[in-house]
C-alpha cells in the first residue's frame, strides 16, 4: 500500500514538530519554507525539503503539490501568506487541506475558504495546560465540544488493586472509561473486571462537569 504523503508549508515550531511526528509515524513528508537555513536544518529529517515561497503558484505546481494526500499550512504569524497558500492548495486540487489559525478572525477566514480542518495550537495548548494545572492527575485533555471532552488521567494510589466495576463511573458520574493504558499494553473497551493499578492511565469520555466530579471522587477514595 502506498504511504500517505503530507506537504507541510511553514517549518516554524509547530510545522517542524508536526512534520517530524508524521515522519516518526511512517509517512512521507515534504517540508516547504522560505527560510533556507531552516530548510537545511530539516533536510536530514524529512523525506523532501524545499526552500520556496508557498504563495508562488508556479513553484507549488512544479513541486507536484496536487499529488499529495494532505497539505498543512503551518505558516507562523503572518496571516496574508497563510491565506494565499491555503487558496493555492485548494485551487491546485490537493485532497485535504489543514491550516493553522493564529486568531479567531484568521480561523473564520480559513473556514470561508473551505479548509478541511483548522487547528489553533496556541489556544489548544493553553486549554490543556490550564486543565493539567488544576487537575494534578490529568495527563491530557481533548475538547470534543464546548461541553464534552476526552481526558487521560493517572490512577491514584487509593484505587490500586480495585477493579473498574468498583468505580461504577457511568452510573455514578455519567462518564465512561473507554481505555486503560498499562505497562503491558493498552486495553480498549475494558470490562468491569479489569484491575486498576497505581499509575495506570484511564482514558475517560464524558461531559466536563461529570469528568470533574469523577476526578474529585476518585482522588478521595
Amino acid at each position: 500500500m502506498k504511504k500517505q504523503q503530507f506537504a507541510v508549508i511553514g517549518l516554524g515550531r509547530f510545522g517542524s514538530s508536526l512534520a517530524l511526528e508524521l515522519m516518526d509515524l511512517g509517512y512521507e513528508v515534504l517540508g516547504v519554507d522560505r527560510n533556507e537555513e531552516v530548510v537545511n536544518q530539516m533536510s536530514n529529517y524529512l523525506t523532501y525539503t524545499v526552500t520556496a515561497d508557498a504563495t508562488d503558484e508556479e513553484m507549488l505546481r512544479s513541486l507536484g503539490i496536487r499529488n499529495f494526500d494532505c497539505g498543512i499550512v503551518a505558516i507562523g504569524d503572518d496571516i496574508q501568506p497563510s491565506i494565499l497558500a491555503t487558496i493555492l492548495l485548494k485551487e491546485l486540487g490537493i485532497k485535504t487541506v489543514v491550516a493553522k489559525a493564529i486568531s479567531v478572525l484568521h480561523g473564520r477566514a480559513l473556514e470561508k475558504l473551505g479548509v478541511d480542518r483548522i487547528v489553533y495550537p496556541e489556544r489548544d495548548m493553553g486549554i490543556r495546560v490550564a486543565h493539567q494545572l488544576i487537575t494534578p492527575n490529568l495527563l491530557d485533555y481533548i475538547e470534543l465540544s464546548k461541553d464534552y471532552s476526552i481526558v487521560e488521567m493517572t490512577v491514584p494510589a487509593g484505587l490500586h488493586g480495585k477493579i473498574l466495576g468498583d468505580l461504577n463511573s457511568r452510573a455514578r458520574f455519567g462518564c465512561s472509561v473507554v481505555a486503560l493504558h498499562k505497562p503491558s499494553g493498552c486495553i480498549v473497551a475494558p470490562t468491569a473486571m479489569d484491575q486498576l493499578n497505581e499509575n495506570d492511565i484511564m482514558v475517560i469520555i464524558g461531559s466536563n462537569d461529570n469528568i470533574e466530579q469523577f476526578e474529585a471522587a476518585v482522588n478521595e477514595e
